[in-house]
């Protein structure tokens, strides 16, 4: 299918603006950041409302066209780039609507755009005594359909949970081209099928999200951030769970990273040092935040810190003294993988196991691979506390990398096969896109694989939503 005879027909629909063919302008939305993946299409569509979406979608569906829904291209599977099967499909953007349209500091919700940023929802919260409690690295860039196309998750997973748990509506254009209104601030429906829960996590296969509503929480006005040793990821766990008990569930992130991790970032990254005097196998990076003044939790930390340091379980740690202070903690950890660029090839799994699981995960897996692929180096970090971690595996020092990367197959099925063992999710917050559809259909038991597809074929019939992701 070509794309010229068509190109008329939506400049009639969308008005000029709406429709993007020039090389220049489309080249940054076919390109993953990573540049692992390259997607082609000769036109882009970014309509300014939902009625504009309604038409554009219409229109793809009695042409046959297919369509791929792209938010910020944050992603990391090729989610959301048109092409990369050969399938001759047409990118719509949101970047035009991008608008927040509701705050209501009673409902303590707000309702946005597609194309708002997640950067944008923290700020307008903010200026409200609220909070918009997802955090993740590319917040600045991701939007409101793309969290919700792929259920992001953050560092504040724990406390406040994923994308998931913090929608309370959504609209979205269907691949019929009707519009599901379902935005609504109810937190109580249970009138039949929660339909909106269809499209969060779907990835743009079942519909484009336009518009959604969020939980609010009230501002974090007192937060302690620490940086602790440890001398394995058992420990680690020990100690979350001491400290949620201790700080009346105040934990609000919980992160792990291990040495060779943070060696990475002081190599690399300007401007970096370690908080400790010393070097350990382990560190966390922990935050304890209230939304109220209580001078008795520092208090309450302080003890918890004495007693787990006379225990052994923390071998030394560093309270944050000072928001300079804080970020400096920060910044170790979400250098993470910037630094890992500067060591060669990575291969990355964003994977989950419930958090009981995560030392023995470790434990087991890191020296198979380690047997299976000589002198690669395992660096594993992230979300400890609701048991995501980015468990990737480096290249070996002065190795090959493109040598290296070569075994990326060979390596997942071990790791995925492990994941499996232990109860876990190939993909905990990344999404499956492109990337891991094949390791979907082979681990993903076929009863649930059987009805996800009936979903897909009852609500998108022709194949038109972004028929590159998910299924194989």
């Amino acid at each position: 299918m070509t794309h010229k005879k068509h190109i008329e027909a939506f400049k009639a629909l969308l008005g000029p603006k709406a429709v993007v063919t020039d090389k220049g302008t489309l080249a940054p939305h076919l390109e993953e950041w990573r540049g692992k993946f390259f997607g082609k299409t000769s036109l882009m569509l970014a309509p300014a409302t939902v009625e504009e979406l309604s038409e554009a979608v219409r229109y793809c569906l009695a042409h046959k066209i297919k369509i791929v829904p792209q938010g910020g291209n944050t992603g990391l599977v090729g989610g959301s780039l048109p092409g990369l099967a050969n399938h001759s499909e047409i990118l719509i953007s949101s970047k035009r609507m991008a608008r927040i349209l509701a705050l209501d500091t009673d409902d303590m919700s707000i309702t946005a755009e597609a194309g708002c940023t997640v950067s944008a929802l923290q700020q307008a919260a903010a200026e409200k005594g609220l909070l918009f409690p997802l955090s993740l690295a590319s917040e600045g860039s991701c939007t409101v359909g793309g969290i919700l196309s792929t259920n992001a998750g953050g560092v504040h997973v724990m406390r406040y949970g994923n994308t998931r748990a913090l929608t309370l509506g959504l609209e979205a254009v269907l691949p019929s081209g009707e519009v599901f209104d379902g935005l609504k601030t109810l937190r109580k429906d249970n009138s039949g099928y929660a339909l909106e829960q269809l499209l969060i996590g779907a990835e743009g296969t079942l519909g484009i999200i336009s518009k959604a509503t969020f939980k609010l929480a009230p501002a974090e006005v007192q937060r302690s951030t620490m940086w602790l040793a440890v001398d394995e990821p058992k420990t680690a766990v020990a100690l979350l769970n001491s400290a949620r008990k201790a700080t009346g569930e105040r934990v609000s992130v919980f992160e792990i990273l291990p040495h060779q991790g943070l060696e990475f970032v002081l190599e690399y990254i300007e401007g970096t040092r370690n908080p400790l005097d010393s070097a350990a196998p382990w560190y966390v990076l922990m935050e304890v935040a209230s939304s109220a003044t209580d001078p008795a939790l520092e208090a309450t930390l302080e003890t918890w810190l004495e007693s787990e340091l006379g225990a052994g379980r923390i071998l030394d740690g560093a309270l944050a003294a000072s928001t300079a202070q804080a970020n400096a903690f920060w910044k170790l950890r979400e250098s993470m993988s910037e630094a890992q660029k500067h060591e060669g090839g990575s291969i990355k799994h964003d994977i989950s196991v419930p958090v009981s699981q995560i030392p023995a995960f470790i434990a087991e897996t890191t020296p198979m691979l380690e047997k299976a692929f000589p002198g690669c180096r395992v660096t594993p970090f992230g979300h400890v506390g609701d048991g995501n971690l980015h468990y990737n595996v480096m290249q070996p020092q002065d190795g090959d990398k493109e040598t290296f990367l070569a075994h990326w197959e060979a390596m997942n099925l071990m790791v995925h096969d492990q994941i499996v063992k232990y109860g876990g999710s190939i993909s905990a917050e990344h999404g499956i896109g492109s990337l891991k559809k094949a390791e979907l259909a082979r681990t993903k038991p076929a009863t649930e694989l059987a009805a996800m597809r009936a979903i897909k074929k009852a609500l998108d019939p022709e194949g038109i939503m972004n028929p590159n992701v998910l299924f194989e």
